[in-house]
């Protein structure tokens, strides 16, 4: 029992971190724009955390992620697109922005690559890197609300479990394998909303 207390008191940032993204992802998937103030306070927590475990892309990472998430409380609580007055709708990507993503998240992959392996002390620097470089577009495809955006934190959530499995995050790991499940509900789910093209 003094073990599990211990453990607890060395990890509660990473436990109430991991927790918020559990409560986080069930407003996500019903697109309540409260989603985003708790990923703000979830992103503020994973800074701290990923510092400490030498995860420097992914701490980057939370950075854009604060940003994109005041960004994405204000989009979706005023967004309302020309085609349709509703709030509870959803955007495909054409061919084009499907390209633009993919070659984005490349570019970001090879850029975050080359800093981690150059610049840093970090052991894990192309997970790192793949992980935060998709992380980025699947952000602001979140915030846009294009559907695809479920395609990408599935593939981010399980190289990042895989991840934290070796660096022993393991409340991180539970997130995570919880994260990749619930965006296959996600994405069945917001298939049910209004498409706009």
């Amino acid at each position: 029992m003094d073990c599990i207390v211990s453990w607890i008191a060395q990890n509660y940032i990473e436990l109430l971190a991991a927790s918020l993204g559990i409560i986080g992802i069930f407003l996500q998937i019903k697109q309540n724009p409260w989603y985003w103030f708790t990923s703000i306070i979830m992103v503020v927590l994973y800074i701290f955390v990923f510092y400490s475990s030498k995860f420097y892309a992914d701490m980057s990472f939370q950075f854009y992620y604060l940003g994109v998430s005041i960004y994405g409380w204000y989009h979706w609580i005023t967004g309302k697109t020309p085609v349709s007055e509703s709030k509870n709708y959803i955007l495909r990507l054409n061919r084009r922005q499907i390209v633009l993503s993919l070659l984005l998240s490349l570019i970001l992959l090879i850029s975050i690559y080359l800093i981690l392996k150059n610049f840093t002390d970090s052991d894990v620097p192309l997970g790192d890197a793949f992980t935060t470089a998709l992380s980025f577009t699947a952000t602001w495809l979140l915030a846009k609300k294009y559907i695809e955006n479920w395609f990408f934190w599935i593939v981010v959530n399980i190289v990042s479990t895989i991840l934290y499995v070796y660096k022993g995050l393991y409340p991180t790991v539970v997130l995570f394998t919880i994260l990749t499940l619930l965006a296959f509900v996600g994405y069945h789910k917001w298939k049910k909303f209004e498409v706009v093209q």
